[in-house]
């Protein structure tokens, strides 16, 4: 049966019966017995040796036989809404799988902050200095000068062309020419304020195709950054499944890093933690106040669509929290927990400040919608305080 194309997970005992005609074929049937049964990861963060026993089935490249000790399944735990008892702790969130962005026919501007900077080192470009040696004779070190001498004007003309034609453009949209002249301008001011070259490096070397896609894409979030609160962001969402919700939440998992959140705070019985820094941000959300509910992105099916380079992704970030701020809908708040920054991170950022949010916001059938994010462990707790009484009189001034 084994040889037949028959698969299981189960498999602990094969009896050869029969001889085998290759080597290759005994090792494919050998291999059915190899299927691992758990993919739990241990607390080395690696997977359990598990083992088959083999009889009459010659090897001559394998070790001493080794004793397979049967081990007990780890222990699982089912995480889920606890329904209908916490129904009114739900959270229903968008499923936005893109945006669109309206330009205004008149001129335009650009808004560049820290997250704004694009730091170009021999780690994001590529080795800038490289020995080249023969056999015999003198070595030669080969370096990217020569890429110093590239006019600006070339560059800019460069980023311009690819953050019309790709960047801004709309798929299946026609490549609207009259925003080269106020896009030029911008890309020139970025390069000027922006732009970090570091270890060797040229910003010439942004005329690669994903360094390119990079910067272009830090730049049309600083235009769309400029329209804010002109609803010039709109959210395109799933077709097919428009809104999510804490009510679907349901699977089992053998991760012990969880913490069990109060019965009145929060949809679901187990939220599971990535790391310490969200089991005290946990700690934090549950003693204030203003917190109706909360729940942990985890298996939740929140995702947020971007783009790094020329590369889309999904984002998938921490938590979802509601606020009471004496209104007549609760505010809606997007917290991610960030140790170290890098050059992923701050496009995350920029992509739910630029485009998710205020695209979000814009549909008018979701409320009203924020986003933070903390990166000072032990500040979590204040950092959360400041920013939920500023929201509130940023809420009681609109």
């Amino acid at each position: 049966m084994l040889t037949e194309g028959w698969d299981a997970n189960t498999v602990t005992h094969i009896l050869g019966v029969r001889a085998f005609g290759t080597q290759l074929l005994c090792e494919q049937v050998v291999g059915r017995a190899l299927r691992r049964q758990s993919y739990q990861l241990n607390e080395e963060n690696l997977y359990d040796a598990e083992y088959a026993d083999i009889f009459g089935i010659p090897f001559d490249f394998t070790a001493k036989p080794v004793i397979s000790i049967p081990q007990p399944p780890a222990k699982t735990i089912h995480v889920r809404a606890v329904r209908p008892e916490r129904d009114a702790l739900e959270i229903r969130f968008p499923r936005v799988v893109g945006y669109h962005v309206e330009l205004p026919e008149e001129r335009f501007d650009a808004v560049f902050t820290e997250d704004s900077t694009y730091v170009l080192t021999p780690e994001e470009v590529g080795p800038s200095v490289t020995k080249n040696a023969g056999i015999i004779g003198a070595t030669e070190d080969m370096t990217l000068a020569h890429t110093g001498d590239v006019r600006m004007s070339e560059i800019v003309f460069e980023l311009s062309k690819y953050l019309i034609e790709v960047t801004m453009r709309e798929h299946g949209a026609p490549i609207n020419i009259n925003l080269f002249g106020k896009v030029k301008g911008i890309v020139r001011r970025w390069l000027d304020t922006c732009l970090v070259c570091k270890g060797g490096t040229y910003p010439a070397q942004l005329k690669y195709l994903d360094l390119k896609a990079k910067a272009c894409g830090k730049i049309n979030d600083a235009i769309t950054r400029s329209l804010l609160g002109e609803k010039a962001v709109k959210a395109t969402l799933d077709p097919y499944n428009p809104i999510g919700s804490t009510i679907h939440v349901n699977f089992h998992t053998a991760k012990l890093s969880r913490w069990q959140p109060r019965p009145d705070r929060c949809h679901l019985n187990w939220l599971i933690m990535d790391s310490d820094w969200e089991a005290e941000f946990c700690r934090v959300v549950e003693s204030h106040p203003r917190v109706l509910s909360y729940v942990k992105n985890h298996n939740l099916g929140f995702e947020v669509p971007y783009s790094f380079g020329a590369q889309n992704k999904m984002y998938r970030p921490d938590f979802i929290v509601r606020l009471d701020v004496g209104g007549v809908e609760p505010l809606n708040l997007v917290v991610e927990i960030k140790g170290y920054r890098g050059e992923d991170a701050k496009i995350k950022k920029s992509t739910m400040e630029t485009l998710w949010i205020p695209g979000v916001n814009a549909l008018e059938s979701f409320g009203k919608w924020f986003f933070a994010e903390f990166t000072e462990f032990f500040e979590i707790e204040k950092a959360f305080g400041e920013l939920v009484e500023k929201t509130i009189m940023d809420t009681s001034e609109e």
